[in-house]
């Protein structure tokens, strides 16, 4: 059961759409499906549809409204690389964790719900949901090939739910500099699990898309649906 919902910015400057997709029991833990620089495009419904097919009330909200909403484009061409490119150069971070926030509370008072929502992020929204620990009361987080975690470690303090996150050795976006620096910090942070994926490059989880790689997706898959079960269902 998919359909669109509208969700209140807690800033009162307007409200955004989101695309929901429910379990046939219509009830479940919540999770918030958080989009890369592509926007709310066929990939993410289709994680959310896989969520809800999971027993989760899946949500993906619209992160860009604030510059243009309706994004829905692909990393197929050179015109929908400039223009996610474009969008993710004047997407102001904070402001979406905030979006991110309200989706959550939104999550929560949905009909079903069980009261426990979690995220799992990609990209620009991997990094968004190691921000959503940080900063939100999301029960659990999954975070793929986040980009610039590395520049916010000041901020793994403030985490005390579990965090998941998978990182591409050969990311092109997430250097092995920076990979390393992100090791160093939160490999003994007591909230908070890194799986390294060898030989694949960013985004090797997203469906349909240019990097996509079975093997590694699979596992990272495999780990996120298992550690989910384990924090969200009772």
């Amino acid at each position: 059961m998919a359909e669109t919902i509208t969700i209140k910015a807690t800033d009162a400057s307007g409200s955004f759409n989101a695309y929901m997709a429910k379990p046939k029991t219509g009830t479940g833990p919540a999770i918030i499906a958080i989009q890369e620089i592509f926007g709310v495009n066929a990939g993410m419904r289709q994680i959310c549809d896989d969520l809800a097919d999971r027993g989760y009330i899946a949500i993906c909200p619209d992160l860009f409204w604030r510059q243009e909403s309706g994004i829905d484009i692909t990393d197929k061409s050179q015109e929908e690389l400039d223009k996610a490119f474009e969008l993710y150069q004047g997407f102001n971070v904070d402001k979406g964790v905030e979006d991110i926030a309200a989706t959550i509370a939104a999550a929560r008072n949905l009909d079903g719900c069980t009261g426990k929502v979690g995220s799992v992020g990609y990209c620009l929204g991997g990094l968004l949901a190691y921000l959503t620990a940080a900063r939100t009361d999301a029960n659990a987080n999954v975070s793929f090939y986040g980009v610039g975690i590395d520049a916010k470690l000041d901020e793994a303090g403030r985490i005390s739910t579990p965090l998941l996150i998978h990182i591409a050795e050969e990311d092109g976006f997430v250097d092995k500099e920076a990979q390393g620096r992100i090791h160093a910090k939160l490999d003994d942070h007591d909230h908070i699990t890194l799986h390294d994926y060898a030989g694949v490059d960013h985004a090797f989880a997203r469906p349909n898309g240019v990097n996509w790689d079975t093997g590694a997706a699979s596992l990272a898959n495999t780990r996120t649906a298992a550690f989910f079960d384990a924090n969200l269902k009772d």
